[in-house]
């Protein structure tokens, strides 16, 4: 193990820093699992780690948690070392972790007691909070799992605490329970609190996250809003329509290129295809309404967050490593 404080040479985080994390490495029985992640999370800030099974996002919050000790690196939660700080740490972050479970006959109110500390806030107020005010009699064994995944999270939230990590929280649920604990992760950040949200999802974390960190094979691939990863990686929005069985004229195509934030427009057979921005999709129906004329097969392609991280998983490690490590404040890369 490394000396986390004198082989790096960084500063410790400043205190609107909820995570500062340089260099963590970990591997078990010879094969790497964390390979130099750098990671910053910002005190009231939604943060989600992404990536395929296996990049390493799980055992990079254990790490933070101080249930897993790093090979080198330095961690920093909330000021504290995970490692030899973990008493401290211990009652300021609340987890939900990828395989949690709760005995099938345990009942909701035995399991706030079980998991009460001194610190511990209204149970009955955050239980309304999250729609289980008339389940507090009910065994975990009889809950829904989007029940569960809620009472996950006041049991997370139930000790006040200044970061809370999420690990595949909606992992197996149908889509009106993912819906229903998405919306109680949103009512985190509404209330300030710090998220760390762990999910291959990634609608979920498009949906719920301030930034995103996208992570393969143990290192950082990349990390900005779900915006900038979008629109540095997805490629363009695309807006094509046909113009019946004559190919398009020039004058349409010129007058398309003129049009804001359009790239390129191009002739397809009897097609028109429009690339640009996200903007440029409105600007294109805006002309096409103007006209007076909106196609029957008018077809938009907007890129989202999935199509990013594809085209990140598919950059050679070697080209990542330099074009692609991102600028965390002057850090060692």
């Amino acid at each position: 193990m490394v000396d986390m404080d004198t082989d790096l040479d960084i500063q410790l985080p400043e205190p609107e820093q909820a995570v500062t994390v340089r260099g963590l490495r970990k591997s078990y029985g010879g094969r790497v699992v964390v390979d130099g992640v750098d990671l910053d999370v910002a005190v009231g800030e939604v943060v989600g780690l992404i990536g395929a099974n296996g990049a390493g996002k799980t055992t990079t919050v254990e790490c933070l948690q101080g249930l897993r000790r790093p090979d080198e690196g330095l961690v920093r939660v909330l000021g504290l070392d995970p490692t030899t700080e973990a008493d401290r740490l211990r009652p300021l972050i609340g987890s939900q972790l990828q395989d949690s479970a709760l005995p099938d006959r345990l009942r909701v109110h035995e399991a706030i007691d079980l998991f009460s500390t001194a610190r511990a806030r209204n149970a009955a107020e955050l239980l309304d909070r999250f729609g289980l005010g008339q389940r507090g009699r009910s065994s975990f064994g009889s809950m829904s799992g989007g029940e569960r995944q809620r009472l996950f999270l006041v049991l997370a939230l139930l000790n006040q605490p200044r970061l809370v990590i999420l690990d595949e929280l909606t992992q197996g649920l149908d889509p009106a329970a993912r819906r229903e604990v998405w919306s109680a992760v949103s009512q985190l950040r509404e209330g300030g609190t710090t998220v760390l949200l762990v999910t291959h999802e990634l609608d979920e974390a498009e949906a719920l996250c301030d930034r995103v960190v996208a992570m393969r094979s143990g290192a950082v691939l990349d990390t900005g809003t779900p915006a900038e990863l979008v629109a540095r990686h997805a490629g363009w929005a695309t807006v094509r329509f046909g113009t019946g069985a004559r190919e398009p004229s020039r004058s349409t195509t010129e007058a398309l290129r003129r049009l804001p934030t359009v790239r390129d427009v191009t002739r397809e057979r009897d097609q028109v295809v429009v690339r640009g921005d996200r903007a440029t999709i409105a600007h294109v129906g805006a002309w096409l309404v103007g006209r007076g004329s909106v196609p029957d097969d008018l077809r938009v392609d907007i890129p989202d967050l999935e199509t990013a991280l594809l085209a990140l998983l598919d950059i050679p490690a070697d080209v990542r490593r330099t074009a692609l490590a991102p600028d965390l404040d002057g850090a060692s890369q």
